[in-house]
């Protein structure tokens, strides 16, 4: 027994200053890993007392440019903040959002109960808040004579039942159809509301010679280009160079075009909600920012080609 306490204090004589020092800084360097790994996105980067004034903004390629303006308007007004925005698609952000990796997930779409209960699984519950309006412009080139289609005839050409223009009172010239990827929120708007005409039975897809097209600015600049092209888009990113076609439900019209006036008076009818998401109720930095982007914020939205809520 002697012997074994004997050893025992012969060892701790050999910690020599220096070596204490290094055990001291591997135990730094542990704990710094240990808060770096901690502190990800979420809430957390805007709520925690002391913690970093950030904000992870990411989803919709539709409500992309609209969130970028109100991020850069908001940290001019607070300096201490900032906000990250990037696209990529509805699908992108819920994605992300299940996934713990951002604040607030932007979406053209409402969430499917698939991604709402595999948030549940992950432990989130997703809030939902409607932050503007919008319009989905069906657009062709300048040249093409067409000035108005039906519901019916929109949905016969994206299925491929209707495929030269000669057959909705256009020139005899083949169409080109033209669409956002799957990932898209407007995609998936589209295909259930205007190519399924709302049936929620209807199985009917694309026609398989549909371009996808990766953003709405690809779309945009296909339907300049092509005199054959159709392709549909959010009314904020319509330019000059592209013609939108008036739409009715009703064969006897009466024919709108899409604009902030008809859709708040419910005239036009390819027009949705735009939404945020969040990881459970907001709070802190987060709360704040939602409660600005729906109240003073609104100002921006009819800047960017959205409607704002009333």
């Amino acid at each position: 027994m002697n012997g074994l306490v004997g050893k025992t204090r012969c060892r701790l004589h050999r910690v020599t200053p220096s070596r204490l020092l290094l055990v001291a800084g591997l135990f730094v360097l542990l704990v710094s890993w240990s808060l770096v790994g901690c502190a990800g996105t979420g809430q957390q980067t805007g709520t925690e007392e002391g913690a970093a004034q950030a904000i992870e903004n990411k989803g919709s390629d539709t409500l992309v440019n609209l969130a970028l303006a109100w991020a850069e308007t908001y940290m001019d007004q607070h300096p201490d903040v900032r906000i990250s925005v990037t696209g990529g698609g509805s699908g992108t952000g819920i994605a992300a959002l299940i996934n713990g990796t951002v604040d607030l997930a932007n979406a053209s779409r409402q969430m499917k109960l698939e991604e709402v209960e595999a948030a549940e699984a992950n432990g989130t519950t997703p809030i939902e808040f409607v932050v503007a309006r919008d319009a989905i412009a069906v657009v062709v080139h300048p040249s093409n004579p067409v000035e108005t289609l039906t519901f019916q005839q929109i949905a016969d050409i994206y299925t491929g039942r209707i495929t030269n223009w000669e057959e909705v009172g256009g020139d005899d010239r083949p169409i080109v159809l033209l669409s956002r990827e799957s990932n898209s929120g407007t995609y998936v708007y589209f295909l259930e509301n205007v190519v399924r005409e709302g049936q929620g039975d209807d199985q009917a897809l694309f026609s398989p010679g549909t371009l996808l097209m990766p953003s709405s600015e690809g779309i945009s600049a296909e339907v300049t280009e092509n005199p054959n092209a159709i392709g549909y888009d959010g009314l904020g990113y319509v330019t000059p160079e592209q013609k939108v076609v008036a739409v009715s439900d009703d064969p006897e019209g009466p024919f709108v075009l899409p604009s902030v006036a008809t859709v708040n008076d419910g005239s036009y009818p390819i027009a949705r909600p735009l939404f945020m998401y969040t990881a459970g109720e907001p709070k802190g930095l987060i709360a704040t920012y939602l409660d600005w982007i729906r109240g003073d914020g609104q100002r921006l939205v009819p800047e960017l080609g959205f409607v704002p809520l009333e």
